[in-house]
C-alpha cells in the first residue's frame, strides 16, 4: 500500500497510510505576524481532519494555536516534550477542543492504531520566542506503517542524522524558509539534497518554502521564495539520483510507493 502525502504549504501535510491520516504542523493562516501567504490558497476544511497531528517545535508558525482550534474533538496532538509548560495557550485550546495532548522526546514513541511515532532529533532552536527559555526539544519524527515516512520539521544537517532517523520510504524535508536568508538550523535546497543522500529513501517531498514571506520584501531575494523546490530537485538528481523527487502544488496530493 502507497503513503500518500498533500502538500498544504510550508510545513502542512497531510500523511496518509494504513487508513490512518497524520498533520504535520498546521498553518491555516492568510497572515501570521510579518508574514502573508503569497502562494497557495488558505486549506480548506478538509486539511484539518486527521487522526493526530504532529507538532515539531514550538515556533508560531508551527505550534499555530488558531490552526489547532480547528482540529476534530478527539484529535491526538503530539508535542515536544514541555511544550504544555513553555505556551499555556495550548492546553487551553486542547481542553477547549476537546484534544488529547502527547509529549514526547527524541527515542520516544507512540502508536496511532496502525501507525508507530518515534520522535527523532533535529538541529534547530526550538523556543516560543526569540529570547525565550530552550524549554521543549525541536523534533523531528519517523511515521511507520505500511511505509516509512519521515519529517524532518525544521532542521539543519547533522552528522548523525542517518543513523538517527534509520531506513526510511519517504523523506519530508524542509529546503527553505519565510525569509530571504537562512540562519543556523535551517536546510536549503542543496543541504537538503545532502540530507537525502545520507538517508537514501525511495521518494522525497520538498516542502517549508513557497507559502510564507515577510510583508513588504517581495522585491528581496524572490528567487529564494520561489526556487528552493525545483532547486532540490536537480540538486537531488545530483547527489541522490536513485531517490524519485516529487515536488506538488499547494494542496496537491501524491502517492509514493
Amino acid at each position: 500500500m502507497p503513503v500518500e502525502i498533500t502538500w498544504w504549504g510550508h510545513a502542512t501535510c497531510t500523511v496518509e497510510d494504513s487508513g490512518v491520516r497524520l498533520l504535520t504542523d498546521p498553518l491555516f493562516a492568510r497572515r501570521l505576524a510579518h508574514l502573508r501567504r503569497r502562494r497557495g490558497a488558505v486549506p480548506p476544511a478538509e486539511a484539518a481532519v486527521a487522526d493526530a497531528v504532529l507538532v515539531s517545535h514550538l515556533h508560531a508558525d508551527h505550534l499555530h494555536l488558531p490552526s489547532l482550534a480547528r482540529l476534530a474533538p478527539g484529535t491526538l496532538l503530539v508535542v515536544p516534550r514541555g511544550a504544555r509548560r513553555a505556551v499555556p495557550g495550548l492546553a487551553r485550546v486542547a481542553s477547549a477542543r476537546g484534544l488529547r495532548v502527547t509529549e514526547v522526546a527524541p527515542g520516544e514513541e507512540t502508536a496511532v492504531r496502525e501507525l508507530r511515532i518515534r520522535a527523532v532529533s533535529a538541529r534547530h532552536d526550538g523556543r516560543r520566542l526569540p529570547f525565550g527559555p530552550q524549554a521543549a526539544p525541536a523534533l523531528g519524527y519517523v511515521v511507520t506503517g505500511a511505509a516509512t515516512t519521515y519529517f524532518a520539521g525544521d532542521t539543519g544537517l547533522f552528522d548523525t542524522m542517518a543513523e538517527e532517523v534509520g531506513p526510511v520510504d519517504v523523506a519530508l524535508l524542509p529546503v527553505g524558509g519565510w525569509g530571504p536568508y537562512l540562519g543556523p538550523g535551517h536546510l536549503d535546497a542543496g543541504r537538503a539534497a545532502r540530507a537525502l543522500a545520507l538517508l537514501a529513501p525511495a521518494a522525497a517531498v520538498p516542502v517549508h518554502y513557497g507559502t510564507y514571506w515577510p510583508i513588504g520584501m517581495d522585491a528581496v531575494r524572490p528567487h529564494e521564495f520561489h526556487a528552493p523546490g525545483e532547486e532540490f530537485a536537480r540538486e537531488a538528481a545530483r547527489r541522490a539520483p536513485k531517490v524519485t523527487v516529487r515536488v506538488p502544488e499547494h494542496g496537491e496530493r501524491v502517492r509514493l510507493p
